[in-house]
């Protein structure tokens, strides 16, 4: 297929394991705003600089 050999390379999905806030008390949903920005500082972290 002429497109996959021209496309740049897919990342692979991340599953990070986050609650649902839904209907949460405020002190759950800062404990998971906290869990995703820690999964995003670490991927950041992985990532080569410019």
């Amino acid at each position: 297929m002429a497109f996959a050999s021209t496309a740049p390379p897919i990342a692979p999905a991340m599953d990070w394991p986050v609650a649902d806030p839904d209907g949460a008390p405020i002190e759950a949903v800062r404990a998971i705003r906290d869990a995703i920005d820690a999964h995003v500082t670490d991927l950041l972290a992985t990532l080569p600089t410019a």
